[in-house]
């Protein structure tokens, strides 16, 4: 199935003479925690998980993974420089989790490898959305000076 999401993404690139996208695939959802791992029948340790099916798409030739930040510097070790990282649960030092069990800051997840950062509800529930997005993008850039 992976690999056939792929071949029809840079097909269809093909016929539209375009880049092909970037085809990803998810691992655990950062809602999950062991527990509610264990209720869908998945009995191994969330990280095994995560690293299993990141090492599957990569076998299958996708582009990269949607796993939690707490997961990304083992994918990263694991998968490579070039393999794509989409981190959601991103949230600021004093941000309430809401439902999400595995979360990190801007600054945490890009120095644990993240490729690209997914920021909803923060933003979004925020009294000031825009000034809330600037702390967060502040909070990602700090760490990209660093690097």
């Amino acid at each position: 199935m992976m690999r056939a999401a792929r071949e029809a993404a840079h097909n269809a690139a093909a016929k539209l003479n375009t880049a092909p996208p970037l085809v990803i695939a998810v691992t655990v959802l950062t809602s999950m925690n062991q527990a509610s791992l264990k209720e869908t029948g998945i009995v191994i340790d969330v990280m095994d998980q995560v690293l299993r099916l990141a090492e599957l798409t990569k076998e299958a030739g996708l582009d990269g993974v949607v796993a939690s930040p707490r997961e990304t510097a083992a994918i990263r070790k694991r998968c490579g420089a070039d393999f794509a990282i989409v981190t959601p649960g991103i949230r600021s030092a004093d941000a309430p989790k809401d439902d999400q069990s595995r979360t990190m800051t801007p600054a945490e997840a890009i120095a644990a490898g993240a490729s690209y950062l997914v920021v909803g509800r923060p933003i979004i529930a925020a009294a000031d959305p825009r000034a809330t997005a600037l702390a967060l993008f502040d909070d990602a850039k700090a760490q990209r000076h660093q690097d």
